[in-house]
Parts: C-alpha cells; structure tokens; sequence
C-alpha cells in the first residue's frame, strides 16, 4: 500500500527525521487559517500517490494565506496523471543549501534490500540516474545486520553526502523495519542555508501482507480519499491498480498481466490498469473485473488475455459468458484464450456471440486489436 506524502512525512516524524511543520487540507476555506498558523508564507502541494507532481502544476509556493487560498483552490480538483487532487498539504518552506536522494528498497532479485542514495536529489533525480548512474549510490543491506552507525557512514561516503545525514539512513532503516515497508525514500533530503537537516517529501509503500501485526494502520494508514476504482476493486478482493491509458486489461497471473501491459503499449495505446484475476476466473470474478474497468471513463477498450494452465480456459469463458449476463458491456472486449481447453473456450464464446466481445488468437494480434478499437479503429 502507498501512502501519501503528509502520511509518510508522518512516519519519519514518528522515528526521530526532521521534516518542516505542515498540515493537510481537503476544504479551500479551511487553507487561510491554516497558512496563518505555519507562518503566513506556504508550500501548497497536491496529495496524490503519484510522482511528477511540481511538474504538473502541484506544488506551488504561496506568499501569504490569501495566495495559498487562490492556490489550493487551484491545485484541488487536478488531474494529475489519472489521480485527482483531494487534498492539499500546506507546508512551512524551507532555505535549500544542497538537495539529497537517499531511499531503501526491497530488491527481490537479489532477496534483500537495497539502499539508493546521491548527492543530487531533486525532480531531476530519475534523469541523473538513467544518464549518469556513477551519481547514484547502490549498496545492498543485510537485514541480519541493518542499518548500523557504521553502515550508514559507508552508505554516505559512497554516494558523497555529507556526514551529518548518516543519521537520517539509520532512521529510514528503523522506518522501513518498524513499519514494514517494502520501499522508503525522501526526495529532497535537503540541507538548509542554516544547516539543518531536513526531509522535504517522502515516499513509503508499506507491505500489505504485514498488516495484521501494524494494527495502526487501520487508524493511521487508511485512505478515506483514494482512488475510487481502486478503492472499488479492494472491496472486490481484486488486484487492481488504475493507470493513466485507455485499454482496460485482464489476465491471470501477475508476469502474463505485466507483459500485456508491455505489449499494448508496444501496439502504441496505453493499459488504462493492472488487473490480475490470478486462478478465479469465476463470473463473479469476471463481473467485477469488468464492472470496475468499465467504471473508468478513460477505457475505450477491454483487453482479456489469459493462458489456461490449472485454471482451464473454458473455465473463463464460461465465466465471461455469465458475467455478460450481469454486466452492460459498453466498449469493446477482445479476448485472447490460449493454453489448457483453448478451443472449447473459444467455441462457448463464439456460442454466444456477444456482438462487442471480438477474439484474436495470438497476444499480439488481441493487443493490437485492442489498441485500434481504444483509437477508434476496428
């Protein structure tokens, strides 16, 4: 689970990492008083979990409450990258000396974590590692070990930050271990004109299968203004993630889903979701998946695409076929079965010839196919 900034920001007040006072904000009429209590001049930044914020218009300085007023009303109600805007963060803003990157993250491929960390944080950090990855430290971490004074130190070195931030790597280590988190990182980690260190943005995504032993989270953690579909599918019991692109998607299994992602965008059209159905391919399944897809007024297109192995294909097309009896189909589905009964499955669909669901055979061809009728092609 991702958590907003102001929640992780939360997180790193809560073990011992210094970041500027600030408080959030759903209502424009509550954004004067607010500005006034942290000092009259504020940071007015867009709460949403997702990145590329300040470039998108969502972080804007404020020169007293009333332009924070004119602001907040601004930024509240975007749209920034298929995430609308709920809320709002006022923020005390700060004199930057130096801007830092420093973060742990879960890496799988090696079964352990890793610490990412440089010199020369900011917007421009994921440019400043794509063309010059010598700037950004990679060391791996022991989670026998952690995060000692020692290792911090080295952590530091490696990646040129100054030595007063080893400190804040032992506190995002204690962060990430206490909280369960799969990824931490603060970007910018800033050094003021006066010396402080502090921690402007954070970003934490916590583990969700952790929850049962983080029991504030109900309290602390839980989004009453996320995104609605997601919120929709979670209710569900799906796995379901909204993207900003125009071809709904579902498959079963997470490695067939995020490969059909990388194909319709290959075919030039952009996956609108990820939706992993997994073994059920059950109507109720299947009814919901389309209902929440559907629900997306950015779809133009659904793309079903599922190999058969335990779960056999006619198993899902008879679940599309039920589930068509229960949802109003209003954009075109085209279906790829392939694997273990792919040819009875094809025949219970063309058995029912539902005149917007089209099938393709070959995943490429259905991607494509997709991708035309998301264009307005055929």
């Amino acid at each position: 689970m991702d958590l907003y900034e102001h929640q992780a920001r939360q997180l790193f007040a809560d073990h011992g990492i210094a970041v500027p006072d600030a408080e959030v904000v759903d209502d424009p009429s509550a954004v004067h008083a607010a500005a006034e209590r942290l000092g009259g001049r504020v940071v007015v930044k867009a709460q949403v979990k997702v990145g590329g914020r300040g470039k998108a218009g969502g972080v804007k300085v404020a020169e007293d409450p009333a332009a924070a007023v004119v602001t907040a009303r601004r930024i509240l109600g975007m749209d920034i990258k298929g995430h609308p805007v709920r809320t709002v963060m006022l923020a005390q803003p700060v004199d930057i000396g130096e801007e830092f990157y420093a973060g742990y993250v879960l890496d799988r491929a090696a079964g352990t974590f890793l610490a990412i960390a440089s010199a020369e944080g900011g917007m421009d950090i994921e440019e400043v590692a794509a063309t010059r990855p010598e700037a950004v430290a990679r060391i791996h971490v022991d989670p026998a070990e952690g995060v000692s004074e020692a290792v911090a130190a080295r952590i530091a070195v490696a990646a040129s930050l100054p030595p007063e931030t080893a400190p804040v790597l032992q506190a995002l280590w204690q962060v990430l271990t206490a909280e369960d988190a799969l990824l931490v990182e603060v970007n910018p980690l800033v050094r003021t004109t006066d010396g402080r260190i502090l921690a402007l943005d954070g970003k934490v995504t916590l583990d969700d299968n952790a929850a049962f032993r983080q029991p504030r989270r109900d309290a602390d953690s839980v989004d009453p203004h996320g995104d609605p579909l997601e919120a929709a599918a979670a209710d569900k019991g799906l796995n379901y993630v909204r993207l900003d692109g125009e071809v709904g998607i579902i498959g079963n299994g997470a490695g067939l889903v995020m490969s059909t992602l990388d194909v319709v965008a290959g075919c030039g059209a952009r996956p609108a979701n990820f939706l992993d159905i997994g073994g059920g391919a059950s109507a109720r399944v299947m009814a919901d998946g389309l209902t929440v897809i559907l629900s997306d007024p950015a779809v133009k297109s659904v793309f079903v695409n599922v190999f058969g192995g335990i779960t056999a294909c006619d198993a899902v097309a008879d679940g599309i076929v039920q589930a068509l009896d229960s949802v109003h189909l209003t954009k075109p589905l085209v279906v790829r079965l392939d694997g273990n009964n792919a040819a009875r499955g094809r025949a219970i669909l063309d058995g029912r010839a539902h005149p917007m669901v089209q099938q393709v055979t070959t995943m490429d061809g259905a991607a494509d196919r997709a991708a035309r009728l998301a264009q307005g092609g055929h």
